[in-house]
């Protein structure tokens, strides 16, 4: 409905979309990074466990 005739959005649409894109962007990132510390940790734990004295 906000479209004009020729199928373009609203300037301030257009804004909102990019704020939208750049939030999952940043979110996926955020997402990406914890799971490969969470890994990085995990795998650590293995390691030294490994080579703990027993």
């Amino acid at each position: 409905m906000s479209d004009d005739v020729n199928g373009e959005k609203a300037p301030a649409e257009r804004d909102e979309e990019r704020w939208k894109e750049r939030g999952v962007m940043l979110r996926v990132f955020v997402y990406v990074f914890a799971t490969h510390a969470f890994a990085g940790f995990v795998w650590l734990l293995f390691y030294v466990g490994q080579h703990a004295q027993k």
